[in-house]
């Protein structure tokens, strides 16, 4: 039986199989740990991505144009179209149908992306809502940022925290009960973290600096955005945990669950390989545009994934399942 969340990585490595991908122009198709398609319109790209939102109801609009936006982003493209698809519960009223499509066109607004269309329905099984969303943007060929181009000696780059849609969604969605335990201000405090889902400023910094790859952690947070950036470019990492940026909202929400924050879905931190000498740069140039950054590993030319702790190498595992499915089950 397969678990809840994203296939895993064996799997789907044989459903891209047997694809038949004869289009010249497709310059990347589907893999582990590519999250967008690029196909070429000439000397323009046009990149796309799709995925859905699954476990969010309040604010599900807003993750929608976010997580799909930050997609098309990591190939230093700028969002532009969006199509939604969007599957109500049965009994659902218009008013929720309504405040979901509000929430998209007012964030799409923010990104300066347009909705070209949709499908919509009432959906038998549901017990809620889920948007579905595909994003399209382009950019020019010579500044396709691929997922599959980390090299060797390259550091890993990663910008803000380590779980932090998680956190959000875990905040609104359980805000009574945690209420009851950390307060009021705390939990507004990591619901808010939401307002920090966007990778699209620092991805467009980074594009325009020179990175070799980009990619935003989603399910399975930053320790499984870690492997599917090694899977794409077919390399190992060494990563120092020590290194990785926490929130104490998230600290604190993961020990009162027993959740492993490196492993909650991570959307609105960016990992970038960059050439290890040019890595501080990187790290400054972000900083002073008031993203935080931190080198917190780097690629390595055998598939190994490691990890140091107190000085030692110990395996690097990849989470089999986000952490915040714990939460909803429990």
């Amino acid at each position: 039986m397969l678990p809840e969340g994203k296939v895993p990585v064996e799997i789907l490595e044989k459903l891209f199989r047997n694809l038949d991908l004869n289009d010249g122009r497709i310059l990347l198709g589907p893999g582990p740990g590519i999250d967008f398609a690029a196909i070429s319109f000439g000397e323009r790209v046009l990149v796309a991505s799709t995925d859905p939102i699954t476990g969010a109801v309040d604010n599900i609009g807003f993750y929608a144009i976010h997580v799909n936006a930050n997609d098309v982003a990591v190939s230093g493209a700028k969002p532009r179209w969006f199509l939604v698809t969007l599957l109500l519960p049965e009994n659902s009223d218009e008013e929720l149908l309504l405040r979901i499509m509000d929430d998209i066109r007012r964030e799409a607004e923010k990104l300066g992306v347009s909705i070209v269309g949709g499908h919509t329905e009432v959906t038998p099984g549901l017990d809620r809502p889920i948007v579905i969303g595909t994003m399209f943007g382009d950019v020019e060929r010579g500044n396709l940022v691929r997922p599959d181009g980390a090299r060797p000696g390259d550091a890993i780059v990663m910008t803000k925290w380590a779980g932090l849609e998680g956190t959000s969604i875990i905040a609104r969605e359980k805000r009574e009960e945690l209420e009851n335990v950390f307060g009021r201000e705390f939990i507004e405090k990591a619901a808010a973290l939401v307002e920090y889902i966007s990778v699209v400023p620092e991805a467009m910094i980074s594009s325009r600096f020179g990175v070799n790859a980009m990619h935003d952690p989603t399910e399975g947070g930053i320790a499984n955005g870690l492997h599917e950036m090694a899977d794409s470019s077919g390399l190992g990492i060494r990563i120092y945990p020590e290194k990785i940026p926490v929130r104490e909202e998230t600290k604190a929400l993961c020990e009162f669950y027993g959740l492993d924050p490196l492993a909650l879905i991570g959307s609105g931190s960016l990992l970038i390989a960059v050439e290890k000498n040019r890595a501080e740069a990187l790290v400054d140039e972000l900083q002073a545009k008031g993203i935080s950054s931190a080198i917190i590993g780097e690629f390595l030319p055998e598939k190994k994934r490691i990890a140091v702790v107190d000085g030692r190498e110990q395996p690097f595992p990849r989470p089999q399942t986000d952490e915040l499915w714990k939460v909803f089950e429990g």
